[in-house]
């Protein structure tokens, strides 16, 4: 499985037509700062499609993208950044909400991106532990594994998929290409 052609269809804010047209939706979420426009960008074999930026919670809004003509790859705005006003906070955890509980919106899978050097965060468990109680079909992509030292890597592993509990867990680095055949056939296959 490909990612075989990929655009940028528009920003939402909320309710919009898009998330009604029938076409089967795919959700990356995680917290700031975390990777998630880099194993977008490295999915899709483009360098900029989902824009990176230096300062985390920069997104505010959900980016939805074109995936092979055939469905929507949905990035929410980053969660859990300390540094963000504490307005933008809450807008992100409303935003959530919305999709996941009020709009009742069921994605084709939940792609949940931690940092797999920090390991699931507080706020990372929260958002799974509200992920399985919706009865999403949920895939973890523990990113920049190239940060962990090999010697480290074993235990890492091991706690956080103790920590994720049962729930698939995809090695991966954005920088160094690892992962992305695993996680295109989770999300694709």
């Amino acid at each position: 499985m490909e990612v075989k052609s990929a655009k940028f269809i528009r920003g939402l804010v909320g309710t919009d037509p898009i998330l009604e047209d029938g076409t089967p939706q795919l959700v990356f979420i995680g917290r700031s700062n975390v990777g998630k426009s880099s194993v977008i960008n490295t999915l899709v074999n483009q360098k900029k499609i989902a824009r990176t930026s230096s300062r985390p919670g920069h997104t505010q809004e959900l980016n939805v993208y074109l995936l092979n003509n055939a469905f929507y790859l949905i990035d929410f705005p980053g969660y859990g950044f300390a540094e963000l006003p504490q307005e933008k906070r809450e807008w992100v955890k409303k935003m959530i909400n919305w999709y996941f509980i009020k709009a009742d919106y069921r994605p084709m899978k939940v792609v949940l991106i931690i940092d797999a050097k920090v390991g699931p965060t507080k706020d990372d468990l929260s958002i799974l532990c509200q992920l399985e109680n919706r009865g999403n079909d949920i895939v973890i992509v523990a990113n920049k594994i190239d940060k962990i030292k090999k010697t480290e890597y074993e235990k890492k592993f091991e706690k956080i998929n103790i920590a994720v509990g049962g729930v698939k867990v995809v090695p991966f680095s954005a920088e160094k290409k690892i992962g992305v055949a695993e996680l295109l056939a989770e999300i694709l296959g």
